[in-house]
């Protein structure tokens, strides 16, 4: 039976922060902007990526030789790499566009990756550093940090480049580990920014949704929602999603108090 994009990553959502199958949660949020396409090919994809990662990796005893395979698989075999000609292109993060293309952001080459080395037998996480998205993976209590934008190579943990889009190399610090549905949080953020200086109000608004299905219990994402459809004229809709950000936020904190003021200044709208 056909699934249900938006049905699977509600369900994803209810389920929490993970760890999901990233790479299909993925995959599902770009088959929304692609109805009707056959996602059969993009599955048997990444079921070869998982087969031939699992075969080339899991004999290996470490970090460091899981990084290398890595890079081996996903660049030499496979061609994946940042797209510098074009980082801006919406394509860039949408891992359909990025399956067909080889090309992407750093995070959606970044979801393929980790979908890659859990395959081959390795822990996987993302690491949200500013400006960047890098990838830790571990075994048997060695790790090494990756940088799926430029080649899968394995980064020094003490200095960390910007990505080419970034301008000059700078010092950049390492956060702790993200969750899954903060990478896909992200993943659909890039999207989300791309329309946004578009000037597509609805399109941003459908982006907005998509993340709320993702993470339905962050606060911010509902005022997110709520102020977005305000500025839609959805005034309806933004009502009850800053009715859903006040359920979930925590009486005296910011964002209360930002979703209590929007709310106020909504209804006198209304009245």
């Amino acid at each position: 039976m056909d699934i249900n994009p938006a049905d699977y990553l509600r369900e994803l959502g209810e389920q929490g922060e993970g760890p999901h199958d990233i790479a299909r949660a993925a995959l599902m949020l770009a088959a929304l902007d692609h109805a009707g396409r056959a996602l059969s090919p993009y599955e048997s994809h990444l079921a070869e990526i998982a087969e031939a990662a699992g075969q080339q990796m899991n004999l290996l005893p470490y970090a460091h030789d899981g990084a290398r395979a890595l890079a081996e698989l996903m660049v030499g075999r496979y061609g994946y790499d940042g797209d510098r000609l074009s980082y801006d292109d919406p394509r860039n993060a949408d891992l359909m566009a990025v399956m067909d293309r080889r090309r992407g952001l750093p995070v959606a080459l970044g979801v393929l990756y980790i979908h890659a080395a859990r395959a081959g037998g390795f822990e996987a996480q993302g690491l949200s550093s500013p400006g960047h998205f890098l990838l830790r993976i571990g075994k048997r209590g060695s790790e090494a940090v990756i940088d799926p934008f430029n080649g899968g190579a394995a980064i020094d943990r003490e200095r960390l480049a910007a990505p080419p889009a970034m301008g000059a190399a700078e010092e950049v610090s390492l956060t702790e580990p993200v969750t899954d549905t903060e990478v896909l949080l992200r993943l659909a953020n890039n999207l989300k920014l791309r329309v946004v200086q578009s000037g597509d109000r609805m399109r941003a608004l459908e982006v907005v949704k998509r993340m709320v299905l993702i993470a339905p219990r962050r606060g911010e994402l509902w005022l997110d929602l709520a102020r977005t459809n305000e500025q839609s004229g959805a005034l309806g809709a933004a009502q009850k999603a800053y009715e859903a950000c006040l359920a979930l936020a925590n009486p005296g904190a910011a964002i209360h108090n930002e979703a209590a003021l929007g709310l106020h200044g909504l209804k006198r709208r209304l009245n």
